[in-house]
């Protein structure tokens, strides 16, 4: 595996579980493979403090699994979990927009059509980074939009682990047609103020986000 550079503009230990998350997630680490301090420091040229407390942290979030006298072990993410997530996500998204509904404003309503054309010249140009840029800032808009912080560190919590699915369906071309559509279908319903029609365009966009998740990996 390629040695991969640390950014020290955020925390040592946050940057070593990005990493982390995203090479459990992606299944660079196979289900049960054991993973050691002193190896992980190695690859990523840290100390071993940063990738303990990297561990501890995946241990919470039950994508590393510690057994004593044996030692720590990537887990991933079955098919199930990837269901159950989107599904949460679901609940919790749909809880956001019906408040967005009575609280978009005319300036967020400004931020998020000048993202679905970033959107829309993003595909066009197969800008593969700044589509998925794109797609999380207006998401970003619309939780903001809820004005609920607590519905806003709920849907952060997901982030992490759909964010690698989401890169990955995010270059098939194929898919950019109705990847717009699904957003653009958001912002018309906020837009006019329909909070049923906001309610089935964003639980389907989740719906349709999940059958792409689950459609490119995660087969255990």
């Amino acid at each position: 595996m390629q040695p991969e550079e640390v950014n020290t503009g955020i925390s040592l230990a946050e940057e070593v579980t990005e990493i982390l998350r995203e090479r459990i997630i992606k299944g660079d680490y196979a289900m049960g493979e054991k993973l050691t301090e002193s190896r992980i420091a190695d690859e990523l040229k840290v100390s071993r403090t940063p990738v303990r407390d990297a561990f501890a942290e995946l241990e919470k979030e039950q994508l590393i699994e510690h057994i004593p006298h044996k030692g720590c072990f990537a887990r991933g993410l079955t098919r199930e979990d990837v269901a159950d997530i989107y599904a949460v996500r679901k609940a919790v998204e749909s809880m956001a927009i019906q408040r967005a509904v009575d609280r978009a404003d005319i300036a967020s309503l400004k931020r998020m059509k000048e993202e679905l054309e970033n959107l829309r010249q993003y595909m066009q140009h197969y800008s593969h980074e700044q589509l998925l840029d794109s797609c999380a800032e207006f998401q970003r808009i619309l939780h903001a939009m809820s004005g609920s912080r607590f519905i806003v560190q709920a849907l952060d919590t997901y982030h992490g682990y759909v964010h690698y699915a989401q890169s990955e369906t995010l270059k098939r071309e194929d898919c950019f047609p109705e990847i717009y559509r699904e957003h653009e279908a958001i912002y018309r319903a906020l837009e006019s103020r329909d909070k049923e029609a906001a309610v089935r365009a964003v639980q389907a966009q989740i719906d349709e986000s999940a059958r792409r998740a689950l459609a490119w990996g995660y087969d255990r």
